[in-house]
């Protein structure tokens, strides 16, 4: 599996010149395989970075009678202020999978969330006007399994509520947890869900101090999220969700402050790729 950071900032999109090396885009990440031939994209939701990977599918010429899957961790505005802009959801040949599994969501129609945002008070084109086929799933179900991938999904805290992933495909494991909370001690739940992961994808958007005054907002520390990739015994952690106000000198600094407690780990930027 690849992973591909199409959005790494959380909270908003940032576009000044000195937050150019870390990417301003909001989140989305893509994990990609190859599958009798053909590349296959998994998508774990739709901050302004999808419109990049909408791009980029076009370019690459994805092949329309390929599904696409988008899981969501949840739907607060920066995790899904990108999807009008995603080019595969104009194409009529293609089918997107509109993802939400975990119980205690709280949602009675999944769809209607992305037709709200589209409504035209807020934008010229609605949902039913885009073109492409769109299947909404939502479960109670804790893991189901989309075109050979096992993807799970497990609640943690977050205001509204927020949801932690699972990928798993041919033996390997990649978790991803953003928006989390932990409190003041690290949630054991979290720890044992990212247990032994090949990749484990953390939420990092305070420093300490920072936590202090935003106690509630529902964020890590980059000592929080180091310290559950130290217990959680995973291979490699990357740090994602950078708040809009850490510029690139603070990100670098950070990212050799945590690689002298875990080694094995760095801070997302947007395009970066890894191989699972």
């Amino acid at each position: 599996m690849k992973v591909t950071f199409y959005g790494t900032r959380g909270s908003i999109p940032v576009c000044d010149t000195e937050f150019q090396e870390f990417g301003g885009n909001t989140t989305c990440i893509e994990i990609s395989y190859e599958k009798k031939g053909k590349r296959h994209a998994l998508i774990l939701d739709a901050g302004t970075g999808i419109r990049n990977l909408g791009k980029e599918l076009t370019k690459k010429s994805h092949q329309a009678t390929e599904d696409l899957y988008i899981a969501f961790t949840h739907f607060h505005w920066d995790h899904i202020q990108g999807f009008p802009f995603f080019q595969p959801a104009f194409d009529k040949d293609q089918r997107i999978h509109i993802i939400a599994i975990g119980p205690d969501r709280g949602i009675t129609n999944l769809r209607e969330i992305f037709a709200t945002q589209m409504q035209e008070r807020y934008f010229p084109v609605n949902l039913d006007n885009m073109g492409a086929k769109f299947d909404f799933v939502m479960t109670e179900r804790s893991t189901r399994v989309f075109n050979g991938t096992t993807i799970s999904a497990r609640r943690h805290q977050h205001p509204g509520g927020a949801y932690s992933y699972a990928f798993e495909r041919n033996g390997k494991r990649i978790v991803i947890c953003t928006d989390i909370e932990h409190g003041t001690e690290l949630d054991p739940h979290t720890i044992e869900f990212a247990r032994g992961a090949d990749l484990l994808i953390h939420d990092a958007q305070y420093t300490e101090a920072e936590l202090l005054t935003r106690r509630g907002w529902g964020h890590s520390s980059f000592k929080q999220a180091v310290e559950v990739a130290i217990q959680a015994e995973v291979k490699s952690l990357v740090l994602t969700h950078h708040d809009p106000d850490h510029d690139d000198a603070f990100l670098r600094n950070m990212e050799k402050v945590c690689q002298e407690r875990f080694p094995n780990c760095m801070l997302a930027r947007d395009k970066m790729e890894i191989e699972v």
